[in-house]
């Protein structure tokens, strides 16, 4: 006897399409991506900087917040009545015009105010994190230095891929003798000193009094222009090996134009590698940054930067009483450099195309 099949009711065949229907690959990203701990903690992380460092100085125009401009020096509201004797007529002799003889008659005295400026000012409720040497206020430093060094990274990072995606594109699908020159071009800079090239160009830039401002425009190019070559190789290994599979001949024989080729079918699929490793490599240029403002090339006051607000280490009085100088500026590079090697960790998981789950 044949087996009689019972019809499928309504309810069945909603619960029967929900396992059918599959997610787009974005979905699937995203899915992976917020099923890591990590990721997410990464990912507030970053959330907390951007808010701290581009929205909070907002805050300087509400009234009763704590919140300063980044170049306003604080002052006290004590102020210190000075009595002080002025001499105003001594008998000296012609001989002796050095030793003369003042009497107490001869002096009188003059009172004036001073209002006391709070210069290494510790914590209290107006500067809840105190003031540094010219009295201005750490906290609201702290965001306008953060806006300071996530630009630099941002732009840093922008550049050389951009860089490293014309030239790693170009090399990998033209081949032969435009491969030869392009990797010996990446040869060619990977083999310059950064450290002695930036060393020389900050000794120009100072005897040349190039403003601060300028300083950080010359440091986001010159950073650009030595990180490039990784971006080339990942790029050029990449395409070398798509441009050999089936659908780039088949628009080959189509006949789309090599440039279309190139920016619609090779690039895009290049892009996963290329967002973990710029996400991977924004962390290492906060570092860079920071490192490089410490040895007095980088930001120079009076903008605030992290690694410039750290550089005060070389005295080792600040180092030892004055937490708050130092203390806060390097919890945030810490943040960044941990929040951006979390995201990069998952998106990693997340466009791996092997992963099961």
């Amino acid at each position: 006897m044949e087996e009689q099949k019972l019809p499928i009711t309504g309810e069945e065949e909603v619960s029967l399409a929900d396992r059918v229907k599959m997610l787009t690959p974005t979905q699937l990203v995203f899915k992976r991506f917020f099923r890591s701990k990590l990721s997410i903690i990464g990912l507030c992380m970053l959330l907390f900087l951007f808010v701290f460092a581009f929205l909070g100085p907002l805050f300087r125009f509400i009234p009763g917040m704590p919140v300063y401009g980044e170049l306003d020096v604080f002052q006290s509201d004590r102020t210190t009545v000075i009595a002080e004797r002025i001499p105003f007529a001594c008998r000296c002799t012609p001989a002796t015009p050095a030793e003369c003889v003042c009497d107490e008659g001869y002096f009188y005295y003059i009172t004036y105010t001073r209002q006391h400026l709070a210069t290494l000012h510790q914590p209290t409720w107006r500067n809840i994190l105190g003031t540094d040497e010219q009295s201005r206020d750490i906290f609201s430093r702290l965001m306008y230095g953060g806006r300071i060094s996530l630009m630099i990274a941002f732009s840093v990072v922008i550049i050389a891929t951009l860089i490293g995606v014309i030239l790693g594109s170009i090399a990998g699908y033209f081949g032969k003798w435009v491969d030869q020159a392009v990797m010996r071009l990446v040869d060619l800079f990977t083999c310059i000193p950064t450290l002695p090239l930036l060393l020389i160009v900050a000794a120009t830039m100072d005897m040349w009094e190039i403003d601060s401002t300028m300083r950080i425009v010359a440091l986001a190019i010159l950073l650009a222009i030595t990180g490039w070559a990784g971006t080339t190789r990942l790029v050029r290994g990449q395409i070398l090996m798509l441009r050999e599979q089936d659908y780039m001949l088949a628009a080959e024989a189509m006949g789309l134009s090599v440039p279309r080729r190139i920016i619609k079918h090779l690039i895009p699929n290049v892009m996963p590698q290329l967002i973990v490793t710029m996400t991977m490599s924004l962390g290492g240029i906060i570092l860079t940054e920071a490192t490089l403002s410490f040895l007095g090339l980088g930001v120079q006051m009076p903008l605030a930067a992290w690694g410039t607000m750290i550089s005060r280490l070389e005295n080792s009085t600040i180092l030892t009483d004055h937490f708050h100088l130092w203390g806060p500026p390097g919890f945030l590079i810490m943040v960044a450099v941990l929040g951006f090697n979390f995201m990069g960790d998952g998106l990693r998981d997340a466009l791996d195309p092997k992963m099961k789950r």
